[in-house]
């Protein structure tokens, strides 16, 4: 009777260990409505999803819209455009019965379609008889776009029933990007802020998500 009674209770641990959650999870990235209350200059939001393949991988992917006013010393301009980014992501952590927490790391590939308003610039020059002056002649750079790759890792936890917080870290490798005539481009929506001498940029998510399941296995 005793090994009996323990073949199953293995069995139903067994069944419970492989009775995951599978489905469609979708969220916003809150720290893109945070920065829109509290950065000046800055208005954004994203949507984002990620579906169960396996045990171990999701499918994922962003959209998002994002605008970005900069004014320097020597250049003011606003950015607006939309993004959208694909990829997969890797739960490296074993959950206890009933849990689905992760520790995640992923790859996507982004994609963005912007546009560049150069309101005013400043007009370089080396002869000192002639100061450098600033000059307002607003130009609309239109039809850019720009594509990237990205390393992501983050923490997800389940705080209610199929509803989820996650952070996150984003790097971020430049691959090709449209620029205006004699006018870089500062800021690309999805891929954040641009460097002169650099194909490398950062990022960070805080999202909250829920989890519509479609079937266990």
């Amino acid at each position: 009777m005793a090994q009996e009674d323990t073949e199953k209770e293995e069995a139903v641990l067994d069944s419970t260990v492989t009775n995951n959650k599978y489905g469609i999870r979708v969220g916003t990235d809150l720290s893109k409505f945070a920065r829109t209350a509290f950065e000046k200059g800055y208005s954004g939001f994203e949507v984002m999803g990620d579906f169960r393949v396996t045990d171990k991988f999701y499918a994922a992917a962003e959209i998002g819209n994002e605008k970005k006013e900069r004014f320097e010393d020597n250049l003011n301009s606003i950015t607006t455009g939309s993004y959208a980014k694909l990829g997969f992501d890797y739960n490296a952590y074993n959950n206890w019965i009933g849990m689905e927490n992760a520790i995640f790391a992923g790859l996507r590939y982004g994609f963005s379609t912007f546009k560049q308003e150069l309101l005013s610039y400043q007009v370089y020059t080396t002869n000192q008889d002639f100061p450098q002056t600033f000059k307002d002649n607003p130009v609309d750079y239109k039809g850019l776009t720009g594509h990237w790759l990205e390393l992501i890792v983050g923490i997800k936890t389940e705080i209610l029933n199929n509803l989820y917080l996650s952070v996150n870290l984003q790097l971020k490798r430049k691959l090709g990007e449209d620029e205006p005539d004699n006018f870089g481009n500062l800021y690309i929506p999805g891929f954040n802020r641009t460097y002169d001498f650099s194909e490398f940029g950062v990022g960070y998510g805080y999202t909250i998500s829920y989890l519509i399941p479609i079937f266990k296995k």
